[in-house]
């Protein structure tokens, strides 16, 4: 699953407008214009010879997480003597997902048991520990690489919980 189809998708679950779309990305950082979002909100091919310029690549991707948050919760003060947390986590494609999961875990303000829990109304069943495992800071002894089918049922369970009509 590529940047471009995890941003369509969350877009889609949340029930996101592009103005909303268009302000994440400022509280993230990141600058946006409405063109350049319609751009990134295409659908790309997953053949890298036909992709075009409009790739989401994994800093603008994480850069939309970390304004998620923000949307979400509202900005956090840093306490004095602590040091601030690390703004960008994906260090290369296999840690995308689970960076997804922790940030989107944050933003919405789950639990594992609430992650477990959208994966079930996906029709996947993980255990807690799994959940664990990927949620875990890379380079730890117990980190598990989140494969694509749990990013994917858990964005169509976010989808399932947020978009009830």
């Amino acid at each position: 699953m590529n940047n471009n189809n995890i941003l369509i998708r969350l877009r889609y679950a949340l029930d996101l407008k592009n103005q909303e779309m268009i302000e994440i990305f400022d509280l993230g950082g990141m600058k946006i214009d409405p063109l350049k979002l319609g751009e990134l909100l295409t659908k790309q091919p997953d053949d890298k010879d036909l992709m075009r310029d409009a790739f989401c690549d994994a800093k603008t991707l994480e850069t939309f997480l970390n304004g998620l948050i923000i949307f979400k919760r509202g900005k956090q003060e840093i306490k004095p003597g602590t040091t601030p947390p690390k703004p960008f986590q994906i260090t290369n494609q296999d840690s995308v997902n689970n960076v997804l999961l922790k940030k989107v875990r944050i933003a919405l303000s789950m639990t594992s048991d609430d992650i477990l829990d959208v994966l079930h109304l996906a029709g996947v069943y993980a255990s807690p520990s799994e959940i664990s495992a990927i949620l875990r800071k890379e380079g730890q002894r117990n980190y598990m690489v989140c494969g694509d089918r749990y990013a994917r049922n858990f964005l169509k369970g976010i989808t399932m919980r947020y978009r009830q009509d």
